[in-house]
Protein backbone atom coordinates (compact mmCIF):
# COMPACT_ATOMS: atom_id res chain seq x y z
CA UNK A 1 0.00 0.00 0.00
CA UNK A 2 1.78 3.28 -1.21
CA UNK A 3 0.86 6.18 0.87
CA UNK A 4 1.05 9.65 -0.85
CA UNK A 5 2.77 12.60 0.72
CA UNK A 6 -0.09 14.94 0.68
CA UNK A 7 -1.90 12.15 2.88
CA UNK A 8 0.70 12.15 5.26
CA UNK A 9 1.06 16.13 5.00
CA UNK A 10 -3.14 16.02 5.29
CA UNK A 11 -3.16 13.91 7.97
CA UNK A 12 -0.30 15.62 9.98
CA UNK A 13 -1.83 19.70 9.45
CA UNK A 14 -5.02 17.65 10.69
CA UNK A 15 -3.19 16.55 13.81
CA UNK A 16 -1.79 19.84 14.18
CA UNK A 17 -4.80 21.63 14.05
CA UNK A 18 -6.28 19.72 16.47
CA UNK A 19 -3.95 20.29 18.97
CA UNK A 20 -3.73 23.69 18.82
CA UNK A 21 -7.69 23.64 19.62
CA UNK A 22 -7.65 21.30 22.34
CA UNK A 23 -4.47 23.60 23.94
CA UNK A 24 -6.24 26.92 23.29
CA UNK A 25 -9.32 25.92 25.54
CA UNK A 26 -12.01 26.21 22.90
CA UNK A 27 -12.83 24.17 20.10
CA UNK A 28 -11.61 25.30 16.77
CA UNK A 29 -10.82 24.28 13.21
CA UNK A 30 -7.69 25.53 11.66
CA UNK A 31 -6.86 25.17 7.97
CA UNK A 32 -3.64 25.46 6.62
CA UNK A 33 -4.77 28.62 4.34
CA UNK A 34 -4.78 29.93 7.48
CA UNK A 35 -8.83 30.19 7.57
CA UNK A 36 -9.90 29.42 11.25
CA UNK A 37 -13.07 28.57 11.97
CA UNK A 38 -14.19 28.99 15.93
CA UNK A 39 -17.19 27.18 18.12
CA UNK A 40 -18.12 30.46 20.36
CA UNK A 41 -20.05 28.27 22.63
CA UNK A 42 -16.59 26.35 23.30
CA UNK A 43 -14.98 29.41 24.51
CA UNK A 44 -13.23 29.09 27.97
CA UNK A 45 -13.57 32.59 29.31
CA UNK A 46 -11.01 33.90 32.12
CA UNK A 47 -11.58 36.36 34.53
CA UNK A 48 -11.04 40.04 33.31
CA UNK A 49 -8.39 42.06 35.44
CA UNK A 50 -9.67 40.06 38.59
CA UNK A 51 -13.58 40.28 38.02
CA UNK A 52 -15.46 37.26 38.56
CA UNK A 53 -18.28 39.49 37.14
CA UNK A 54 -16.44 40.51 33.55
CA UNK A 55 -14.67 37.30 31.64
CA UNK A 56 -12.91 37.07 27.94
CA UNK A 57 -11.04 35.16 25.96
CA UNK A 58 -9.15 35.81 22.67
CA UNK A 59 -9.62 33.90 20.26
CA UNK A 60 -6.66 34.05 18.06
CA UNK A 61 -3.50 35.41 18.39
CA UNK A 62 -1.33 37.98 17.26
CA UNK A 63 0.71 35.30 15.05
CA UNK A 64 -2.56 33.56 13.14
CA UNK A 65 -4.45 37.33 12.51
CA UNK A 66 -1.99 39.79 12.90
CA UNK A 67 -4.06 42.57 11.37
CA UNK A 68 -7.70 42.30 13.32
CA UNK A 69 -8.36 40.82 16.93
CA UNK A 70 -11.46 38.63 17.76
CA UNK A 71 -12.78 37.65 21.19
CA UNK A 72 -15.86 36.55 23.47
CA UNK A 73 -16.88 38.81 26.40
CA UNK A 74 -19.07 37.76 28.97
CA UNK A 75 -21.02 40.34 31.35
CA UNK A 76 -22.52 38.72 33.86
CA UNK A 77 -24.86 40.41 36.83
CA UNK A 78 -25.24 43.94 35.76
CA UNK A 79 -21.27 44.10 35.03
CA UNK A 80 -19.87 47.48 34.09
CA UNK A 81 -16.63 48.52 33.23
CA UNK A 82 -14.92 51.56 31.75
CA UNK A 83 -12.19 51.87 29.13
CA UNK A 84 -10.90 54.10 26.48
CA UNK A 85 -10.06 52.21 23.43
CA UNK A 86 -7.05 52.39 21.35
CA UNK A 87 -8.44 50.80 18.48
CA UNK A 88 -11.59 50.35 16.56
CA UNK A 89 -14.28 47.46 17.57
CA UNK A 90 -17.24 45.97 16.36
CA UNK A 91 -19.47 44.37 19.37
CA UNK A 92 -21.76 41.23 18.15
CA UNK A 93 -24.10 40.71 20.90
CA UNK A 94 -24.33 36.38 21.21
CA UNK A 95 -26.74 36.29 24.27
CA UNK A 96 -28.50 39.00 26.61
CA UNK A 97 -28.25 42.38 26.41
CA UNK A 98 -25.12 44.91 25.92
CA UNK A 99 -25.13 48.54 26.77
CA UNK A 100 -22.29 50.80 25.32
CA UNK A 101 -22.60 54.33 27.57
CA UNK A 102 -20.73 57.07 26.49
CA UNK A 103 -21.23 61.14 27.80
CA UNK A 104 -24.64 59.94 29.27
CA UNK A 105 -26.14 57.93 26.35
CA UNK A 106 -26.73 54.55 25.87
CA UNK A 107 -26.25 52.10 22.32
CA UNK A 108 -27.95 49.34 23.45
CA UNK A 109 -28.06 45.32 21.46
CA UNK A 110 -29.92 42.47 21.98
CA UNK A 111 -29.08 39.08 20.42
CA UNK A 112 -27.76 39.66 16.90
CA UNK A 113 -26.78 43.00 16.94
CA UNK A 114 -24.10 44.54 16.21
CA UNK A 115 -22.39 48.01 17.77
CA UNK A 116 -19.49 49.68 16.23
CA UNK A 117 -17.31 51.64 18.64
CA UNK A 118 -14.72 53.97 17.01
CA UNK A 119 -10.94 54.49 18.14
CA UNK A 120 -10.44 56.86 21.12
CA UNK A 121 -14.02 56.68 22.92
CA UNK A 122 -14.01 56.99 26.30
CA UNK A 123 -17.07 54.44 27.59
CA UNK A 124 -18.23 51.66 29.97
CA UNK A 125 -19.40 48.53 28.72
CA UNK A 126 -22.11 47.25 30.64
CA UNK A 127 -25.34 45.26 31.17
CA UNK A 128 -28.45 46.10 32.74
CA UNK A 129 -28.20 41.55 33.37
CA UNK A 130 -26.57 39.68 31.08
CA UNK A 131 -24.65 40.02 27.85
CA UNK A 132 -22.30 37.42 26.11
CA UNK A 133 -20.60 39.00 22.64
CA UNK A 134 -17.51 38.53 19.98
CA UNK A 135 -15.78 41.60 20.07
CA UNK A 136 -13.61 42.59 17.25
CA UNK A 137 -11.03 44.90 16.95
CA UNK A 138 -8.51 46.46 14.61
CA UNK A 139 -5.37 46.65 14.60
CA UNK A 140 -5.19 42.86 16.22
CA UNK A 141 -2.50 44.38 17.89
CA UNK A 142 -4.44 47.30 20.00
CA UNK A 143 -2.11 47.25 22.99
CA UNK A 144 0.59 49.58 21.01
CA UNK A 145 -1.81 51.33 19.50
Amino acid sequence: MNISESLIREIVEKVLAETVAKSAGMERQVDPSGIIGIKTSSVELEPFEGRSDVLLKDVTSLEEAPRMGCGVMELKDGASFEWTLTYDEYDIVLEGNLEIEIDGRIVSGGVGDIIYIPKGSHIHFQTPDYAKYVYTVYPANWQEG
